[in-house]
C-alpha cells in the first residue's frame, strides 16, 4: 500500500514538473502546420498518463507541435487489449503508425522521439 502511494505521488510530481517546464512548441507556416496535422492523423500514442517515459514522449510531441491522438492503455481495457493484440505487448509508450493500409507499432520513448524528430522537425 505504501509503495502504491509513493508511485502515485511520484507520478503526480512528474506531471506537475512537466506542466511547469514544458518547452515552447515549434513555429511553422500555416501550410507547414497543416501538413504536420495531416501526417499526424496517421499516428497515435498508447500511453499511461503518469509514466515518465510517456511524459518524455508527450513533451517531444509538444515541442515539435505535432497533434496526436492518445490512447490510455492503463485505464481503458479496450485500448489495452488492442495494444496487446495488435502491438504484441502491453508496453508504453507505443506509437502506432498507419501507412498504406498497414499498422506498425514502435516501442521505446527514444526510438519514438527519434522517429518524430526525423519526420517533423524539418517541416517549416
Amino acid at each position: 500500500m505504501l509503495i502504491k502511494a509513493l508511485r502515485v505521488g511520484l507520478g503526480q510530481l512528474i506531471i506537475l514538473g512537466d506542466a511547469v517546464s514544458r518547452p515552447r512548441p515549434q513555429r511553422r507556416s500555416p501550410e507547414g502546420q497543416a501538413h504536420v496535422v495531416e501526417q499526424a492523423a496517421k499516428l497515435s500514442l498508447y500511453q499511461f498518463h503518469a509514466c515518465p517515459f510517456c511524459v518524455k514522449t508527450r513533451r517531444a510531441l509538444h515541442k515539435l507541435n505535432v497533434p496526436m491522438t492518445f490512447h490510455d492503455a492503463k485505464n481503458n481495457p479496450v485500448e489495452r487489449e488492442r495494444l496487446l493484440n495488435e502491438g504484441g505487448k502491453v508496453k508504453v509508450p507505443c506509437l502506432r503508425i498507419d501507412e498504406e493500409g498497414q499498422s506498425r507499432w514502435l516501442y521505446e520513448s527514444k526510438d519514438i522521439i527519434d522517429y518524430l524528430e526525423q519526420r517533423f522537425a524539418s517541416i517549416v
